[in-house]
């Protein structure tokens, strides 16, 4: 059996892109060559590594236990041609992906600190939100994932990593701004500006503040804290996010925090979360990273 590294790379590529045409476009290479590729591969596993549904190649159980390995060795060949690169080249890159208040306000510092330490500057970054930062990281797009909400994945490990205080926003005109204190009660039938289902704020709005409202209603969806932040300075409804995302505009009173009357079952802070995929190869980069975010503390 001789399975090439092209082989394999052309198998994560499919299990990724889930078409043919999308992974030759992707690897600039012709479709002919990537299905070749696969042919080779699966009849030298004597196994088929996808299912065909609707145009599209499902990878199958057979492919799933194939999938870390063929990463693994993907990433030691990287790892063997940057071997005799200058040192500060020669580990890699590292795919991160984050949600959004992190990936605006946390990640930068993060990164600049890392940069410093490491020597090592390249990285990509993908900003989204919690739900999609996992499931790319199932579909090994990327290394590590820094983001919002508690993700209960069989496939992901979730550890711990950095703390965030969550306020309750709305501009100085507002009602409720001229309370000096706002009980659940006081929140119920206001009009809402939330970020989008899928992201840690918004899933931490429903589990600490609107699972206890009788009745509010969303008046504005939207997948950026900055515009939400416009829309709540604009006067057009209440917002909960990150005391972090909010720091500069409650500085310069866009933004007006209400105190909160606590009870019990109200916390308003939450965890920033580290997730991996259990089964993926941690390249020595990525393994001093972790290690360094483990270690990091906020400058502000």
């Amino acid at each position: 059996m001789h399975i090439t590294l092209k082989q394999l790379q052309v198998f994560i590529c499919i299990t990724q892109e889930k078409t043919i045409t999308a992974a030759a476009l992707k690897l600039f290479i012709s479709k002919p060559a990537v299905s070749m590729a696969l042919a080779e591969l699966e009849k030298q596993l004597g196994h088929k590594l996808f299912e065909r549904k609707n145009n599209r190649l499902i990878i199958n159980e057979q492919g799933r236990q194939l999938l870390p390995l063929a990463d693994e060795q993907i990433e030691r060949s990287k790892e063997i041609s940057s071997l005799f690169k200058p040192a500060a080249q020669s580990r890699g890159k590292l795919k991160i992906g984050s949600s959004n208040t992190i990936g605006n306000h946390v990640i930068p510092s993060l990164l600049g600190d890392f940069r410093v330490t490491s020597s090592q500057s390249s990285q990509s970054l993908l900003i989204d939100n919690s739900t999609f930062i996992a499931q790319q990281l199932k579909d090994y797009e990327l290394d590590i994932g820094l983001v919002e909400a508690n993700i209960f994945d069989s496939e992901l490990h979730s550890s711990r990593w950095l703390q965030d205080e969550m306020l309750i926003v709305c501009n100085s005109g507002h009602q409720l701004a001229q309370k000096k204190q706002v009980a659940l009660k006081d929140l119920e039938k206001q009009q809402w500006i939330l970020r989008e289902n899928g992201s840690g704020t918004r899933d931490f709005f429903l589990k600490q503040i609107g699972e206890k409202l009788a009745a509010y209603e969303v008046s504005l969806e939207l997948n950026t804290t900055e515009a939400i932040i416009n829309c709540v300075s604009a006067g057009l409804g209440i917002s909960c996010m990150s005391k972090l995302a909010a720091r500069h505009a409650l500085k310069d009173r866009r933004l007006v925090q209400l105190d909160l009357k606590l009870s019990e079952d109200i916390t308003m802070t939450r965890d920033y979360w580290l997730i991996l995929h259990k089964e993926k190869y941690q390249s020595p980069l990525l393994k001093q990273f972790i290690e360094f975010a483990q270690n990091w503390k906020l400058p502000f």
